[in-house]
């Protein structure tokens, strides 16, 4: 939901009314939002790989297929209603499934506003595609080429960035984002998450491998909403230069104290990060969408990437005792962010409006 918050922020900065809407809790039903997101946990936790070989065979399907059609059109009917009582002046969708849930009301005929979908992974997905679509809204330049050469109208798609909270255009000085965590300013900092499910990740591999360093060096370990998994790492991490914590909410200030952000290949991470210009060591990441932006990172020259634990310690190492490596990541940071996405995004829908008029 965080990109349709900055997104909304952007809206009424410009004057503007938004409404958020959780798709699956207020559409479909609180209790299959809550299954939905349980079962997907699941697989990620116990058999990853199944998630692999759905989120490719939904890739090879396509959103109007017969079998992801049935899939996508939950919450269709109440989606329609509240657009006939709301009548708002466009839509912006952030996840697939609502997505093409608009665009299954628009191949019903019905009169819709415009519709732009602001996509939040770094990797094309064709589940993210369907016809009536006004507008893509994309990562980068490759990510736009890969939903052209699927077939998508050039014009359709626009290179925006991926939209964060405004906060993350601006700049924070290092050294007083460390003071304000309690950080010391002159030593090197890493910082470790992986999302608000810290289990996630691989957080204990990470934790051990900062914990075996030599080079001077301080490290914050986030383990999210996972209080077992962070009371486990604190008592490892006792009486060591590494600090594990809960749920952060602060990502900003935590983000602007790094000099290295180690984390898995979350979509709104990776955006968090490259707006804030935090050269990335990926880690973890999972199957799926994750492995694709992941690729796309280290294609981009963001990120390095670790692929076990011996990589990771070694790529640790060479990030803390190497200026050089970390200069050419920030250097390919700067080229790649666009912290002002949500705005030009907004920019975009508002002039669409003007030029279709109200439905």
């Amino acid at each position: 939901m965080e990109a349709a918050r900055s997104l909304a922020a952007a809206i009424e900065a410009r004057g503007g009314r938004a409404v958020v809407v959780d798709h699956f809790r207020e559409l479909v039903h609180p209790v299959f939002a809550h299954v939905s997101r349980a079962a997907y946990y699941w697989l990620l936790r116990r058999a990853p790989g199944v998630w692999a070989l759905a989120y490719g065979l939904g890739d090879r399907m396509g959103p109007e297929s017969p079998l992801s059609f049935g899939m996508t059109r939950v919450g269709t009917a109440r989606l329609a209603r509240l657009l006939d009582t709301m009548r708002p002046d466009a839509v912006i969708t952030v996840h697939a499934t609502p997505a093409v849930a608009m665009a299954a009301l628009a191949l019903t005929g019905r009169r819709l506003p415009p519709h732009t979908t602001a996509v939040t992974d770094f990797v094309a997905h064709s589940q993210w595609m369907s016809s009536p679509v006004d507008r893509y809204c994309v990562a980068a330049e490759e990510v736009r080429n890969e939903f052209v050469a699927r077939g998508i109208p050039p014009e359709r798609v626009v290179v925006t960035g991926v939209p964060v909270r405004e906060e993350f255009a601006r700049a924070v000085d290092a050294d007083a984002a460390r003071r304000a965590l309690g950080l010391s300013p002159g030593l090197p900092t890493i910082v470790a998450m992986a999302g608000t499910q810290g289990s996630l990740g691989r957080l204990r591999d990470v934790t051990r491998a900062l914990l075996t360093m030599e080079r001077p060096m301080q490290a914050v370990v986030v383990a999210g909403r996972d209080e077992r998994l962070r009371a486990a790492l604190a008592r490892e991490a006792a009486a060591s230069p590494v600090r594990v914590v809960g749920f952060v909410d602060d990502v900003r200030t935590l983000l602007a104290a790094a000099d290295l952000l180690v984390t898995k290949a979350g979509g709104m991470t990776l955006a968090e990060a490259t707006a804030a210009e935090v050269p990335l060591l990926l880690y973890g990441s999972l199957p799926g969408q994750e492995r694709g932006n992941e690729r796309f990172a280290s294609r981009a020259g963001i990120a390095l990437v670790a692929r076990s634990r011996g990589e990771l310690r070694r790529l640790l190492d060479r990030a803390v005792g190497d200026p050089e490596t970390v200069e050419r990541l920030q250097g390919s940071l700067r080229r790649l962010r666009r912290p002002d996405a949500a705005q030009h995004i907004v920019d975009l829908v508002v002039e669409q409006i003007a030029q279709r008029g109200r439905p």
